[in-house]
Order: structure tokens, then C-alpha cells, then sequence
């Protein structure tokens, strides 16, 4: 799987609620919108890059080659923007082609992140591959259920479900499960054996989910 048949989507659609309502991928970080430091680091790794966004689109396509909105009403969260990119995907390299999706609020996403999903996919023929941290092995399929939340888990053992990598084919899937009102993402990735893959820096996962948060990566002994 190649960076000319990988296109990229950073998830920028959410209502920012745990920070007041702000469009979290354009607060600042160094002078620099948060989506602007995860476009640099998904650029080189795929062969078109696209935002889902809701709002200021005019702002966010300053850092994409397209932007993408949801045609599915309520924000039914991550998921409603992965279905939009799979469209797009279909519709750019419908039989081979892979969708890398990061959020636009983590601004250390792996350098490698396609080269380590597109890995997995190869090894296990599964149609998603997504990280992890600190697990035992390279990819293994995700057999175990998620827990109901994971708010109080430590990073390590996490799932990242946002970041991911997913084959050309799942739109329709995908969309009859949004009809049927089911949303989460891990759900899912169950019904399609997904694999997950470790990641030995759990820094490179962090999102940013409050204005303290961000204030905190500021600081040149963290934030770099």
C-alpha cells in the first residue's frame, strides 16, 4: 500500500464542548493552529489531504487540498466524518486505495503512522488497522471487547481509534450503522475484525481536550 494510493483525513468536525464551544483545531499551538501541526506531520504520508470540518471552512482550507462537511445531521461524531472521507476515497481510488485518519487536536502524530497501519493491513488482509500502546504484539486482531470508557485509563494500553487506516469499500457499511444509530467508532471496527498496532510512544497520541491542556504544551520543556 503506497503513499499514491493513501489519502489522508484529519477528524476537525466536533462541537469543541470541552472547550467551550472553541474550534479546537484552530487554537493555537507555538502560533500555529492545531490542525496545522497535524497536516505537516500527515502531509508527507499520503497523496492528498483532506480536513472534516463543520464550521470555519473557509480557515481550515488553508491547510488541506479539500474539505469535507457531514451530510448526516446531529453530529453523530468521528464516525460521520470517516463515512465523508471513505466517499472521497471511493471516489479517487475506488478498489485500492486507503483512507489515514488522525484528529486534529493530537499535533505529535507518528511520522510513520501510515507505514505502521498499512503494515498490518498487509500482514493480517484486514480492512482497518488502528493504534495502540503498549501492546505485545505487532498487530493483533481486536477480539477483546473496549471497555465502556476509558476516561480513567492510563495511556499505556490505550486504544486510538481515531487514528487509523482504513481500505476503500466500508462507505456503505459504514453508513447503514449510522442509520441505524449506532456511533461508536469501536463498534464498528469490531464488525470488521480490525487490528490493532502498537505504538511505542504514547506522546504521540496525545490530544489536547482543554485550553489548560494547550497552555500546558506551551511550555518549551513540553510542548516540543
Amino acid at each position: 500500500m503506497s503513499r499514491a494510493s493513501t489519502i489522508g483525513l484529519i477528524l476537525a468536525g466536533g462541537r469543541g464542548t470541552r472547550m467551550g464551544g472553541r474550534d479546537k483545531g484552530l487554537q493555537l499551538l507555538h502560533g500555529h493552529p492545531l490542525v496545522e501541526h497535524v497536516a505537516q506531520r500527515l502531509r508527507p504520508q499520503v497523496s492528498h489531504l483532506m480536513i472534516s470540518a463543520n464550521r470555519h471552512v473557509d480557515q481550515y482550507a488553508r491547510f488541506a487540498d479539500q474539505v469535507l462537511t457531514d451530510t448526516t445531521p446531529d453530529f453523530p461524531g468521528p464516525l460521520a466524518g470517516i463515512l465523508e472521507g471513505l466517499y472521497a476515497l471511493e471516489r479517487q481510488a475506488p478498489r485500492h486505495g486507503a483512507l489515514l485518519v488522525a484528529p486534529c487536536d493530537s499535533p505529535f502524530v507518528p511520522l510513520n503512522l501510515a507505514q505502521r497501519l498499512a503494515q498490518a493491513l498487509e500482514v493480517t488482509h484486514a480492512p482497518i488497522a488502528y493504534a495502540c500502546t503498549a501492546l505485545p504484539d505487532a498487530a493483533v486482531p481486536n477480539t477483546h471487547a473496549p471497555p465502556a470508557s476509558s476516561a480513567d485509563m492510563p495511556a499505556a494500553g490505550r486504544a486510538h481509534f481515531v487514528f487509523a487506516l482504513l481500505r476503500a469499500g466500508l462507505a456503505d457499511d459504514l453508513a447503514t450503522q449510522l442509520t441505524q444509530g449506532e456511533r461508536r467508532v469501536h463498534a464498528w471496527y469490531a464488525r470488521h475484525m480490525a487490528v490493532r498496532v502498537p505504538f511505542a510512544d504514547e506522546r504521540a497520541f496525545y490530544n489536547v481536550n482543554s485550553l489548560q491542556e494547550l497552555y500546558k504544551l506551551e511550555r518549551p520543556d513540553i510542548g516540543r
